[in-house]
C-alpha cells in the first residue's frame, strides 16, 4: 500500500475518535465553546511538534497564493469545525457523522470540477454508494 493510504487510515481512526470524544465533551458546553477549546488544544499540539522537530522555520516557507490558500482552507476548517459540534450537540454522533462524511463526495466533485481529477465509471459508483449509505445511516 501507498504511504498515504496508511496516513488516509490513521485520519479515519482519529475523526471517528474525535466524534466520539466531543459528543461526551459538548454535552455540558457551549458548542463554540467546545470548538474553540479543541482548536486550542490542535494549535498547541502541532506548535510542539514543529517545535520538537526542528520545523517551525517551515511556517514562513510559503508562498503568498499558498498562504492565502492556506488562510481560506482555515476559515472553512473552523466553519465546518462549528457547524459539526452545533450539529454533535444536538444529535447522534453516529448520524451526525454520517452525514458530515458526505464531505467525500463533495471533495470528490470539487476535485473534478475544480481541479481536472478524473473518476472513472466505478469511482462515480463509490460515490452514489456513500451518498445512499449517509441516507440509510442517518434515516431514523
Amino acid at each position: 500500500m501507498p504511504a498515504w493510504t496508511w496516513w488516509a487510515l490513521a485520519s479515519a481512526l482519529f475523526a471517528a475518535l474525535t466524534a466520539i470524544l466531543a459528543k461526551v465533551g459538548v454535552g455540558g458546553m457551549n458548542p463554540d465553546a467546545a470548538t474553540f477549546v479543541r482548536t486550542l488544544v490542535v494549535i498547541v499540539a502541532l506548535g510542539g511538534i514543529l517545535l520538537a522537530r526542528g520545523q517551525w522555520n517551515e511556517v514562513t516557507s510559503g508562498t503568498p497564493r499558498g498562504y492565502l490558500f492556506l488562510v481560506l482552507s482555515g476559515l472553512a476548517t473552523g466553519a465546518s469545525w462549528v457547524c459539526y459540534f452545533r450539529a454533535l450537540k444536538a444529535g447522534d454522533a453516529a448520524r451526525v457523522s454520517a452525514v458530515d462524511k458526505l464531505s467525500l463526495v463533495l471533495t470528490a466533485l470539487f476535485a473534478a470540477a475544480l481541479l481536472g481529477e478524473k473518476l472513472s465509471p466505478l469511482n462515480w459508483l463509490g460515490l452514489l454508494l456513500v451518498s445512499g449509505g449517509v441516507v440509510l445511516v442517518s434515516w431514523r
